[in-house]
């Protein structure tokens, strides 16, 4: 044997140099990779066929940049396998791209570690799947416009054809079709001969082929061509692919194309740009932040206040009534598609569900009860780290889906499964801008489209990322991550994203004058930005798509702790004034604002609310078990000003008939000590509808039920109160009706989830251990094929193994399971006994006991050879 270290063969397949990698190698291809995980391949070689089937591979493609996709779909038209240098000259042309020359290095080590490219610089092959969707076809023309080689393009052809061919393109006759189609791709591929061709075609045939030179290359004639077309026939610069059909070969189009593969190659990320209006500084966009994060905790507030006793009713398709829409978009006092985003946001936070009752509705859940407990902050990052990892998107709530129907709020089809990393990824990308700055808005969907180019034909105007990151940007400034279009303080924390370091320590408003140079940088990539933030007891379980990690507990705490000093601090008292109003000046503490939810009603709202007493918001005050002194009580306690005269009298009027009248179950009946009041309620005309007989001097039966009777006797202006069968007065509360416990909505994934680093260890030890089993040398036997399981009978199985554990070697074994299943080991035995042989399994890498007449048979390995 020489002593000389041999050079490494270059690999013969995909299988050959995934052998060849190192762990390190291995684990960044499962991890750009988490399909081809699960579950775990046996050896590298089902790892390499796995990574070479179709739908791996198209997943694959779809996660590439556009500079990654345009140099895949550049191999898939030169030759198989392609030097570097080809690679090159089809996206950089003949007169070059530093640009590309630049970035071109790190893609093709992408496409390597991704196991979508594999040979030397000097051999690079595509996988053959992604040639196959890649390469140019009459019926899947290639995004580069190529059409197919002269070679392809005269595989029909008949030889003499052929031969006038290339006679009539200046070139010697050949002895077969083979030699006179390689020298005419010869001549295509030469530049100055084809040069040369070129310039005796006259101009309007040389029309006829920059007609078709950047795609489709197909073009229709006729059976009897025109002459400018007969010529290019004749040199073979057109090529018949069927009757009626001419097509422009790929070496020409190259030559004409100056070598490009592409009309416009995109090495470089756009930038985001940032807008134009001058820069806001910090605390100005963190206060406006602050104040949308306030009115988003008052919207879901109100919302489900509006919904605490019973809200609308489910569609039997699931989801909210257009009119259902309309109705809360009203109360809340805001557009629908705003009004669908707070239903959707407070459904994503498990605060809103449906009750799963006969006649089912949507309340609020018990989730939402603590939630109100909470302080103000961690209320908001509730909201907002549901919003980040929820995959429903409420944006296309009210469009038609594929069966022509309205997409309803809270129903199905609302999920997209890139939203979590759409929502990231535009944060992320608003953190890069200089503090404070907003960006431009389309600059935005034209980076990510870059970043992850959209699948050509899928027919649906603009692509979903783009329609996501618009979507985003108008949602994050409505939640208050971002305040006049720029990433906050807390909505930085939020991500996890380091505080930026100041340009100038006084932040001035109007920014510095921005060069051609200030760009993000060229060729870097930017990390994955973190994932989906959900504090404690609101987490979406099992969520974790794709380039995200599990959320942060201390991210969502430094949010909220940036948030907190910019809210508004609740106030404990009103003002209450002489025309039986009342005015909050800013947000109430929580006893205070439910007391005066129920003594009250709301008459309008903005910077202070006000508030206004009436019989019917006193009475309901009563109903909920309180009393006049009471009333009179927490008044003179939350008021900054004198009770005044007018309110006191309300509360005194109404308490003074309230719970007069009795009403109980006869059906029903009313009581009431006064008989003359019962007098007065039987000659009244609108009593007539209640089916109303005096059974006694104080009592009246009715044939309406209870809650009817209530109802009725209050339209006619009195103040009853319910008993119940013991007499007692009954307590009416609001905000009574909750859901069952509930869980958030889980999120839909968007393919498997990347694997953890344990994860990933121990599939690279099984995989390895297979692959030892697999390829490991043995001994030849006769009659066995090299593929097939070893077969021994018992007496040679138990003598081979006893002879290993004395000698210490390893065999190979097949083993069948309890289940069935067959597999082949490589294993060292260290004792026999009672029928089982105990060994180290190199396969698994621990020490298995396993029954002899399970196993197949044995074989030797083979000795090294070096």
């Amino acid at each position: 044997m020489s002593t000389e270290e041999k050079p490494a063969a270059a690999p013969r397949s995909l299988a050959e140099e995934l052998r060849g990698r190192d762990d390190v190698g291995l684990a960044a291809l499962l991890r750009s990779r988490p399909d081809l995980v699960t579950p775990v391949p046996t050896d590298l070689t089902q790892l390499a066929t796995r990574a070479g089937t179709r739908a791996s591979v198209v997943r694959a493609l779809e996660r590439l940049d556009r500079f990654a996709l345009q140099t895949a779909q550049a191999l898939a038209v030169a030759a198989d396998p392609a030097p570097y240098d080809e690679l090159l000259g089809l996206l950089a042309g003949d007169e070059g791209d530093p640009a590309v020359s630049a970035a071109l290095p790190h893609v093709v080590r992408t496409l390597r570690e991704q196991a979508l490219v594999w040979g030397g610089d000097d051999r690079l092959r595509l996988v053959r799947t992604a040639r196959e969707l890649l390469s140019p076809s009459a019926q899947h023309p290639s995004p580069t416009g190529l059409g197919p080689t002269v070679r392809e393009a005269t595989a029909g052809m008949s030889p003499g054809r052929i031969q006038e061919i290339v006679t009539a393109a200046g070139l010697p006759s050949t002895h077969d079709s083979v030699s006179a189609v390689a020298a005419l791709t010869g001549l295509f591929t030469d530049r100055a001969r084809m040069s040369a061709l070129l310039a005796e075609v006259p101009p309007e045939s040389a029309e006829t082929l920059e007609r078709l030179v950047w795609g489709p290359p197909y073009g229709q004639v006729t059976a009897d061509p025109a002459p400018r077309l007969r010529l290019l026939l004749d040199r073979g610069l057109l090529l018949p692919t069927a009757p009626g059909t001419v097509v422009l070969p790929r070496e020409v189009a190259l030559h004409l194309r100056g070598g490009r593969a592409h009309r416009a190659t995109e090495p470089v990320p756009p930038p985001v740009e940032p807008a134009p209006a001058p820069a806001h500084r910090p605390q100005v966009v963190d206060a406006a932040a602050a104040g949308q994060a306030y009115t988003a905790l008052a919207a879901v507030e109100e919302l489900l206040k509006d919904w605490d006793e019973g809200g609308p009713a489910v569609l039997r398709s699931g989801g909210l009534s257009v009119r259902d829409l309309k109705r809360t978009a009203v109360a809340l006092d805001v557009p629908e598609p705003v009004a669908a985003f707070w239903v959707e946001l407070a459904y994503a936070a498990g605060l809103l569900a449906s009750d799963g009752e006969a006649d089912e509705r949507y309340a609020a859940t018990p989730a939402y009860d603590t939630w109100l407990e909470r302080p103000a902050a961690e209320r908001w990052t509730v909201l907002a780290t549901a919003w980040l990892a929820a995959t429903r998107t409420p944006g296309l709530v009210g469009e038609r889906d594929a069966k022509d129907h309205t997409v309803a709020a809270l129903g199905p089809g609302l999920d997209r499964s890139a939203a979590p990393e759409v929502r990231h990824r535009v944060l992320a990308l608003l953190a890069g801008l200089p503090e404070g700055t907003a960006p431009v808005a389309e600059s935005v969907p034209a980076r990510l489209r870059w970043e992850r180019p959209p699948r050509p034909g899928t027919g649906d105007g603009e692509d979903l990322r783009s329609r996501l990151a618009r979507w985003t940007l108008t949602e994050a400034e409505t939640l208050g991550i971002t305040g006049r279009g720029a990433l906050s303080a807390h909505g930085r924390a939020l991500l996890g994203l380091p505080a930026p370091e100041p340009d100038r320590p006084d932040h001035p408003a109007e920014p510095e004058p921005r060069g051609p140079g200030d760009r993000l940088p060229v060729h870097h990539r930017p990390a994955p930005p973190p994932g989906p933030l959900s504090p404690a007891g609101f987490s979406p379980a099992g969520f974790s798509p794709a380039g995200f990690s599990p959320a942060e507990p201390k991210n969502v705490t430094a949010a909220a702790r940036l948030l907190a000093p910019l809210l508004p601090e609740p106030l404990d008292h009103v003002l209450l004034q002489a025309d039986l109003t009342a005015v909050a000046p800013g947000p109430l503490r929580r006893p205070l604002a439910d007391m005066l939810d129920v003594l009250a009603d709301v008459e309008s709202k903005g910077g202070a609310t006000v508030y206004r007493f009436t019989p019917g918001s006193v009475r309901r005050a009563l109903d909920a078990g309180q009393t006049a002194a009471d009333l009179h009580a927490f008044l003179t306690a939350h008021s900054r000003t004198p009770v005044p005269q007018p309110l006191a009298y309300l509360i005194d009027d109404v308490a003074r008939r309230h719970g007069h009248l009795r009403v109980g179950a006869a059906s029903a009946y009313v009581r009431c000590d006064d008989e003359a009041v019962l007098n007065e309620i039987l000659a009244d005309k609108r009593a007539a509808e209640l089916g109303l007989r005096r059974l006694a001097p104080t009592v009246l039966a009715a044939r309406a039920d209870p809650a009817g009777l209530l109802e009725g006797l209050r339209r006619m202006g009195f103040a009853p109160a319910a008993e119940s069968a013991e007499g007692d007065v009954l307590i009416t509360r609001a905000h009574a009706h909750r859901t069952p416990p509930r869980t958030p909505p889980e999120p839909v994934p968007e393919g498997p989830p990347v694997p953890d680093d344990t994860l990933l260890t121990a599939a690279i030890r099984a995989v390895r251990a297979g692959d030892l089993a697999a390829t490991a040398p043995r001994k030849p036997r006769a009659g066995r094929g090299g593929g097939e399981l070893p077969r021994t009978g018992s007496a040679e199985t138990l003598a081979t193994v006893q002879a290993a554990v004395l000698t210490g070697e390893a065999l190979w074994i097949g083993y069948v399971n309890a289940e069935g299943a067959a597999s082949q080991r490589v294993i060292a035995p260290v004792r026999v006994e009672g029928g089982f042989v105990t060994a180290y399994d190199h396969t698994a890498d621990e020490v298995r006991t396993y029954p002899l007449h399970r196993i197949t048979g044995v074989a030797e390995l083979a000795d090294d050879e070096s």
